[in-house]
């Protein structure tokens, strides 16, 4: 299956494909999506690219699979190429990508959208800054406070425990787990390991396969894989700078900087190869990513060229 097939034509597989599971699809809809597949060999590309991804479905519980596509179907109304549109303008490695995430952030007990920051307390008092694109489930018994962190990022400040009987207070991911010690914390969870940053107080790093685990203190960051412990550094300055709506960069590369921009954006922003490696320092706005483009064409030799509003790309000048 190609990936360079004309964004436009994906679009337009994109509209068909949510009107198709919106569930008021008529037969000239039918009859009219299998026109347009005829076109040519691209739209039957772009189509097959749309089955793909609702056939994965097949494999999800039927009732959270029903669940995402009425909000894919929902989501058409504030823009196309959202939603299922993204994965097919993504290409084949981000939707490989997305296939691979747990279905369990299908139905976390909080979850927040691209872009969204959520502040909670829990039932101890301890408190939550849940980031970008992030979920994650609480447990509380008798025994344990525990936050499974499935996707993305939480900040947390833990409160006195005010059970009788002490319970610890840990955050469990794919790679293991981080346990407070009475603490001001970040985790953030990747494919490959998770990253923990202590502001202040000191965390228990231990990885799934590991029968011993790290201190981590007060101005110090590592990140633990399910059998690994990465070399503890000093905090970066800009750490936990997002929990202000701001990404602090110093002698960044852009491809680094437009990385992290886009966990806070909807669509694809890419950065060309031969700008990648561009250092960039200052602080940028995570609420107004726009803003922030446009900061970088006013001070690097690039450009921000856009197909649509969700296909960006960072360029030479």
């Amino acid at each position: 299956m190609s990936p360079s097939i004309d964004p436009l034509i994906l679009g337009e597989a994109a509209d068909w494909m949510v009107q198709l599971q919106s569930g008021s699809a008529t037969d000239e809809d039918r009859r009219a999506i299998a026109q347009w597949q005829c076109r040519s060999a691209q739209h039957a590309q772009a189509w097959q690219r749309a089955e793909a991804i609702l056939g994965d479905f097949n494999s999800v519980p039927g009732a959270i699979a029903g669940d995402t596509l009425k909000r894919i179907g929902r989501k058409k109304a504030l823009g196309r190429r959202q939603a299922l549109g993204l994965l097919l303008l993504a290409g084949p490695a981000s939707w490989l990508a997305w296939q691979h995430k747990p279905w369990q952030a299908w139905t976390a007990d909080q979850h927040t959208a691209i872009g969204e920051q959520r502040n909670l307390t829990l039932p101890d008092g301890t408190r939550l800054l849940i980031n970008t694109a992030s979920s994650l489930n609480i447990v509380f018994t008798d025994q344990v406070r525990r936050i499974e962190l499935l996707q993305g990022e939480v900040l947390i400040t833990t409160a006195k425990d005010p059970a009788p009987t002490h319970r610890p207070f840990s955050v469990q991911t794919r790679h293991g787990s981080a346990r407070a010690l009475g603490t001001h914390f970040s985790v953030r969870v990747g494919e490959q390991s998770s990253r923990v940053a202590v502001i202040d107080g000191a965390v228990e790093m231990l990885p799934l396969h590991a029968s011993r685990g790290l201190i981590l203190k007060a101005g110090e960051q590592s990140a633990f894989g399910s059998g690994s412990v990465a070399a503890v550094a000093p905090l970066e300055v800009g750490a936990v700078t997002w929990e202000n709506g701001m990404l602090l960069a110093q002698q960044m590369r852009l491809a680094d900087l437009l990385e992290e921009l886009g966990r806070y954006r909807q669509g694809v922003l890419r950065c060309h190869a031969s700008v990648a490696g561009l250092s960039v320092s200052g602080a940028f706005p995570l609420r107004e990513t726009d803003a922030s483009l446009r900061l970088l064409q006013d001070t690097l030799p690039v450009k921000v060229s856009s197909l649509t509003g969700y296909w960006v790309t960072v360029e030479p000048r």
